[in-house]
C-alpha cells in the first residue's frame, strides 16, 4: 500500500488535489531570521524529486487569469495547447504550471519574495538582499527530505532576470537554469538604454508589484481555489506599506551612471557556471533580448544553450514547443534522462518572415560564423532622397533634424532577391549637436512592396519594428576590452558633454534580431530624437493592461527630468561617413 507524507512542517494547510500534493505557505527561513512563504506542489506518491523553483514579487497565489486577463485570453485563443490538459487553477504569471510539471516527476516550489505576496519584510526588487534570499531558497529546496538535492530554476522575465544574479553566488544545489527572456545587466539591459533612462520600472512597480505587496490583507485579491488572501492576512496602513518598500523609480533616477548600485544588481559572468538554457525573443526591444544573448556569450558555464523565438515574451514559455524544450533540458540536468547533449544544437532559432511565419533552424554558434557583416552607408547627397548604400558615397553631405523630434530616415532600394538579416546590428554615426548633449534613437524598419510598414509581435506590443538601439552622445566612451564591431560596449561610467557644433564619432549598439526580407521589400533606418511610434497605432491608441501599444510598449524614455529640452532639444546634424552595420546571413 502506498504511504503518503503528511503536510510539510509549518505549512498553513495541505491537500491532495488535481493529481498533486499541495502544501500552502510553507515557511522558509532566511539567514537573518525572516520567514518567507512558499507553495510546494509534489507528486502524491512519497519519494524524492528534483525541484523546479521560482522566487519573485508577483504573488504566488495570483493566477495568470486573475492578474493578467487580457494576456491570458489572447494567448489561449491563439494557442489552445496552452490551457489544454490543465485546470489552470494553479497557473501563475510567468512561472511553470505545476499541473503539467508534477506528473513529469518534479516538485514545483514557488516563493513569494521578501515583502511581496504572502511573505513579510522590506520590498526591494533586484537588490542584493533579494539575491541572497533566492540563494537561501535554493539551498532550502535542495536539502528537503522530498528533494533529490537537484534544483532547477525556470521562469520568464523577473523570474529569469534574478536567475542570472543568483547564479553568480553559485548555490551548491543549483543544477540547471532556464532563463526565459530575462534581462541581466541592470544598467544596460533594463534601466538605461544607451545611457537614456527607461521609465518602465517607475510605471511597472505600482501596477505589478506594490499592488500585491505584503500587508494589503482584505484590500488585496483572494485566490478563489484555496481561499488565501494573495497579499497576506496582515493589514498594514498605507504609511506602513510605503515604509516597507523601496522607491524603485527614484532609486534608478538617482543613479544615472553604471555605478555600484547597478553592479550590485547585475551578474558577474565569470561566476555563472550553472548549465543553462537562455531563451530570447526576436522582438523584445526595451528589456528582454540583450541580457540573454550576453548570458549565452559571456557566462562561464561549459554547458550553455541558446533558443531564439518570436511572438510575445510569454507565449512560447507555455506552448507545447517551449514546455517540451524546457522539459528535455531539465530531464537531462536534473534527472540524467534523455538525450539532450547528444541531440540539442548549441543554438536553436526560429527564422522569421513577415506575417509571423517561422521555421526552426539549428546553428552551432551565435553570432553565426557565416555572417557577412555589411556596411550600409548614409547617402545624403540629395537631402530629398536619403538612402542606404553598400558603397561609401563621395562628398561631405549632412542632414539635420530636431533633437527631440521624429528625425530622419535612410532607405534601401527594394531587394531583388530574398535575403536574411539575423544577429546583432550596430551603427557608426558622425554627429554634431547645437546643445551640450543628444539622445539618439535608432530604429530598423521594414516596408512591403506597397509601401506599408511591416511590424511584429514584440515582448508585449504587437506593433514592434525590426530592431531598436539607443545612445546618449555624452555616454559615447567605449570599453575596448568588450567592444566588438558588431556590439559596441559602452562603459557608462562618466558623462562627456558635447561642444556645440563639434562633430563626434558615435558607435551605437542596436539590439539583436532576425528577419528574412522577401524580394521587393525595403528596409530603412530611422535616426530619431524620441521613442519609436507606429503611426497607425497612434490613431487608435490601443492599450493592454496599463501600457500603450503604439510601437514601443511600456519601454519608453520620456522622463523630462532625464531629458530636459535645454540639454537635448538642440538640432542634431548627421554627417557623411555614417553607416549601419547589418548581419547578412547566407542560407546554410
Amino acid at each position: 500500500m502506498t504511504t503518503y507524507n503528511t503536510s510539510l512542517p509549518g505549512a498553513l494547510k495541505s491537500e491532495v488535489a488535481d493529481g498533486m500534493r499541495i502544501d500552502w505557505d510553507v515557511p522558509v527561513e532566511m539567514d537573518d531570521g525572516l520567514v518567507l512563504r512558499a507553495d510546494v506542489y509534489r507528486p502524491i506518491e512519497e519519494g524524492q524529486y528534483p525541484v523546479i523553483l521560482s522566487y519573485g514579487p508577483y504573488a504566488k497565489n495570483l493566477t495568470f487569469e486573475m492578474g493578467y486577463p487580457d494576456q491570458w485570453r489572447l494567448m489561449c485563443e491563439e494557442h489552445p495547447d496552452v490551457p489544454a490538459g490543465s485546470t489552470n487553477k494553479y497557473q501563475a504569471w510567468e512561472v511553470v504550471d505545476p499541473e503539467k510539471w508534477v506528473p513529469e516527476g518534479y516538485a514545483c516550489v514557488r516563493v513569494d519574495s521578501r515583502g511581496a505576496g504572502r511573505s513579510p519584510g522590506y520590498l526591494d526588487c533586484f537588490s542584493p538582499r533579494e539575491t541572497k534570499d533566492f540563494f537561501d531558497c535554493i539551498e532550502w529546496a535542495g536539502t528537503q527530505p522530498w528533494s533529490t538535492g537537484k534544483v532547477g530554476l525556470n521562469g520568464i522575465s523577473y523570474y529569469a532576470i534574478n536567475q542570472w544574479h543568483v547564479a553568480t553566488l553559485q548555490p551548491p544545489h543549483l543544477a540547471a537554469m532556464c532563463a526565459w527572456e530575462g534581462a541581466a545587466d541592470w544598467y544596460r539591459d533594463a534601466t538605461h538604454h544607451g545611457g537614456i533612462l527607461s521609465t518602465f520600472w517607475d510605471r511597472w512597480y505600482p501596477h505589478q508589484v506594490t499592488n500585491v505587496q505584503y500587508g494589503l490583507g482584505e484590500r488585496g485579491p483572494r485566490n478563489p481555489s484555496n481561499g488565501l488572501l494573495i497579499a497576506g492576512d496582515e493589514a498594514l496602513s498605507d504609511e506602513e506599506l510605503v515604509r516597507n518598500r523601496g522607491d524603485l523609480g527614484e532609486e534608478i533616477l538617482e543613479h544615472p551612471l553604471d555605478d555600484q548600485y547597478h553592479r550590485d544588481r547585475s551578474p558577474e559572468w565569470e561566476k555563472v557556471v550553472t548549465p543553462l538554457l537562455s531563451a530570447v525573443s526576436l522582438a523584445g526591444h526595451g528589456l528582454h533580448p540583450r541580457g540573454n544573448y550576453e548570458g549565452f556569450l559571456r557566462a562561464a558555464s561549459k554547458k550553455r544553450y541558446l533558443e531564439i523565438h518570436g511572438l510575445e515574451h510569454w507565449t512560447h514559455f507555455y506552448t507545447d514547443y517551449g514546455r517540451e524544450l524546457q522539459l528535455r533540458f531539465f530531464n537531462w540536468y536534473l534527472k540524467g534522462e534523455g538525450d539532450w547533449e547528444e541531440r540539442q544544437p548549441r543554438v536553436l532559432r526560429q527564422r522569421r518572415w513577415p506575417g509571423e511565419r517561422f521555421e526552426l533552424q539549428e546553428e552551432d554558434e551565435w553570432p553565426f560564423s557565416r555572417t557577412q557583416w555589411t556596411k550600409l552607408y548614409f547617402d545624403m547627397r540629395d537631402p530629398s532622397e536619403l538612402t542606404l548604400t553598400p558603397v561609401q558615397p563621395s562628398g561631405n553631405g549632412s542632414v539635420t533634424y530636431e533633437g527631440l523630434g521624429e528625425g530622419i530616415e535612410f532607405w534601401t532600394p527594394p531587394f531583388e532577391e530574398e535575403i536574411e538579416w539575423a544577429g546583432p546590428f550596430a551603427a557608426k554615426l558622425f554627429v554634431a549637436s547645437e546643445a551640450e548633449d543628444a539622445d539618439l534613437f535608432l530604429v530598423v524598419r521594414m516596408w512591403d512592396p506597397h509601401g506599408e510598414e511591416v511590424v511584429f509581435k514584440g515582448t508585449v506590443d504587437p506593433h514592434t519594428p525590426i530592431a531598436q538601439g539607443w545612445l546618449r552622445a555624452s555616454h559615447r566612451k567605449l570599453d575596448p576590452g568588450l567592444t566588438q564591431e558588431w556590439r559596441p560596449y559602452h562603459t557608462h561610467d562618466e558623462t562627456q558633454k558635447l561642444t556645440p557644433g563639434e562633430v563626434y564619432e558615435l558607435d551605437v549598439e542596436i539590439w539583436p534580431t532576425g528577419i528574412v526580407i522577401p524580394e521587393g521589400y525595403r528596409m530603412s533606418l530611422q535616426v530619431r530624437g524620441r521613442d519609436y511610434e507606429y503611426p497607425p497605432a497612434l490613431q487608435q491608441q490601443p492599450k493592454i493592461g496599463w501600457f500603450p501599444l503604439t510601437g514601443s510598449g511600456p519601454f519608453l524614455h520620456d522622463d523630462p527630468r532625464d531629458r530636459p529640452p535645454e540639454v537635448f532639444g538642440g538640432k542634431v546634424t548627421v554627417h557623411a561617413g555614417s553607416y549601419l552595420l547589418v548581419p547578412v546571413v547566407p542560407p546554410k
